[in-house]
């Protein structure tokens, strides 16, 4: 091959592993803010400034810990549980503060309860941060200067006992209450569903119009999402918040250990969504017009046993009118990241599930991902139990669609290998005059009919299929704690066959994965069949070598998929192989009048050069 192939290949080798390397998403570009006029600048600062004197006095007022102040009143009792159950959750309610206490989730077991049989309080995964303070309270200050926190208050409820039990279309409402001053009331009800996830939340302010100050109150979610997942630095890597703000997800990051992020968002915002791995919890005001904004906080930090931990909080600004009876609706949602059962909520709550990006390429990964490969997925396991099998049969599908791609790769590149020993002469004929050279070389392309790129273009289609595969098969739920075979019990994570005694610098890695030693193994096969440059040799050994560190790490069900991949691309490049070995460079009769691009380039700068030899 000559140079610029050579260069093409490595430039999409070195591509390759630098996206299999980045083994999290890519979080979506920042939106770009119009520039304003001055008015509108000038509104953004008066706001800024309120808001700012309203979290000074917040802070302010929140020294004094002792007093409520004239309002309200700190009443030290036993908080009362309620437990609501129904087909997919057992949710627990506490007096103190009106707010979710613990969330289980029927359908999903902790990592070290997966093979349990029976769901129970100890086998379930639970998503809040209970011991971190309540997920779910009104924030404000009063008039007499004193920073009130739900939290802090003991509210009275409605339920006439302990414990609920809800299926199928039945629904529930739990109203509770909490006295503020002589006339005033703070009212938050939740309405649960038979055989849904969500909660529907109603905040009353009774009579609060002489108590709020600066026109505003806060809902918070303080508490963040607990991590569920044995391996927490994979899990914080998934791990973000995000607003769904302008028509469209901005996430909020804290990708390093030891740093703080925290982002302010003005005007309407539809959702707020704190994510771990697999689950999320999900803010919705039903009336988004009708907040001012919000604000998202978060860690990460460095845990016992190298492990990481991500927390967010955040919260909405609602506009308080002064009238003597103000309420909001917010949809919470505290369950999987399924896409199908977040595209039922219909306002956008599929956009938290994240497919992956690659250099600015969501608009094209992700509709691959949610129209085709998705879909096709689930189509399988409709009818085929073992999402085992299903990858494998997936990913045969997969092959056969993109096979008339990686055909015309593979043959082209026969063709130049044919072609090489022609322009190794042309390279030896005009090595003292390169440009000469260039131009021969081209129109020896020309006459054989060869493209130079043939065998990269095909390679550059298929990349938008692969970055979404990659995403999908990375925190897709339905591979969690799912066994295929022998010791493949979790695909979604690694399939550990031994483990070191030390960790690999700059990887990481401390463990053996039986898929990705096969993985990389059958990569080196390929890559031996295909690549026969002598000048090339080296990426025979260091692509899989490279590949089967990398692959140490990542679920067991992405591995199996490559690694079948591999398979039908071995079984493909050998048919391919013998099918031409016969095959025998001839002229084309009728070679294309087009011009190329490189032809053309090779012919502007040739006139250049002969302009400036004029002008000497």
């Amino acid at each position: 091959m000559d140079k610029q192939t050579i260069l093409a290949f490595v430039i999409i080798g070195a591509i390759l592993i630098i996206w299999l390397y980045l083994n999290t998403p890519t979080p979506p570009p920042q939106k770009v803010i119009q520039q304003k006029d001055t008015t509108e600048v000038l509104k953004d600062t008066i706001a800024k400034t309120i808001e700012q004197k309203r979290e000074i006095d917040l802070k302010e007022a929140e020294k004094d810990t002792q007093s409520l102040g004239k309002y309200f009143e700190y009443v030290d009792k036993q908080e009362r549980i309620i437990t609501v159950e129904n087909d997919v959750a057992v949710i627990e309610l506490s007096t103190r503060g009106a707010n979710l206490r613990k969330y289980f989730l029927k359908e999903f077991n902790n990592w070290y309860s997966a093979e349990a049989d029976t769901a129970t309080y100890e086998t379930m995964v639970q998503l809040i941060n209970h011991s971190m303070g309540n997920p779910y309270d009104l924030a404000f200050v009063t008039t007499d200067g004193k920073a009130i926190n739900t939290n802090k208050l003991n509210f009275s409820s409605t339920a006439d006992r302990d414990s609920y039990r809800l299926t199928d279309t039945d629904s529930l409402t739990l109203e509770f209450s909490v006295r503020a001053g002589e006339n005033g009331e703070i009212k938050k009800m939740f309405t649960f569903y038979g055989n849904k996830y969500n909660i529907l939340s109603n905040i009353q302010l009774i009579g609060l119009n002489n108590i709020i100050s600066n026109n505003a109150y806060d809902f918070v979610w303080q508490s963040g999402i607990r991590f569920v997942e044995e391996n927490s630095v994979d899990e914080a890597n998934f791990s973000n918040a995000s607003v769904y703000y302008g028509e469209e997800q901005v996430i909020i990051d804290a990708s390093d250990v030891g740093e703080t992020v925290e982002e302010d968002f003005t005007g309407r915002v539809d959702w707020l969504g704190i994510r771990n791995k697999y689950f999320a919890a999900i803010i919705a005001p039903q009336d988004p017009s009708g907040v001012d904004g919000a604000y998202i906080k978060g860690y990460r930090e460095q845990t016992d046993n190298a492990g990481i931990k991500e927390v967010y909080s955040g919260r909405f600004i609602i506009p308080f009118k002064n009238a003597d009876i103000e309420s909001k609706y917010f949809n919470i949602y505290i369950g999987p990241v399924d896409y199908g059962i977040l595209k039922e909520y219909e306002n956008h709550f599929e956009a938290i599930v994240d497919f992956g990006s690659f250099f600015g390429l969501k608009f094209i990964v992700r509709p691959v991902a949610e129209f085709v490969l998705l879909p096709l997925f689930n189509f399988l396991h409709g009818f085929i139990p073992n999402y085992g099998i299903v990858i494998i049969v997936f990913s045969i599908i997969i092959k056969i669609v993109i096979y008339p791609l990686t055909k015309q790769s593979m043959q082209s590149m026969k063709k130049m290998q044919l072609l090489q020993p022609k322009i190794n002469e042309i390279k030896e004929k005009f090595k003292d005059d390169p440009q000469k050279m260039n131009k021969e070389t081209m129109k020896l392309y020309s006459t054989y009919g060869v493209n130079p790129a043939g065998g990269c273009f095909p390679l550059l289609l298929q990349m938008p299929i692969f970055i979404a595969l990659w995403g999908l098969f990375q925190i897709a739920i339905d591979l969690r704690q799912q066994h295929f075979v022998g010791w493949i019990t979790d695909l979604s994570r690694p399939d550990v066959i031994a483990k070191l005694p030390f960790k690999l610098p700059i990887f990481g890695i401390d463990q053996i994965a039986g898929l990705a030693l096969l993985m990389g193994i059958t990569t080196f096969v390929q890559q031996k069949m295909s690549i026969k440059d002598p000048k090339q040799a080296a990426l025979v050994y260091i692509m899989p070598v490279m590949l089967t560190i990398l692959f140490m790490s990542f679920p067991s069900g992405l591995n199996l998929y490559y690694f079948m991949f591999n398979i039908l691309s071995i079984g493909q490049q050998y048919y391919i192989n013998h099918k031409h070995d016969g095959m025998v460079l001839e002229p084309v009769k009728n070679p294309k009048k087009k011009k190329g691009f490189m032809s053309r380039l090779m012919e502007a700068a040739e006139q250049k050069q002969q302009q400036q030899r004029k002008k000497r």
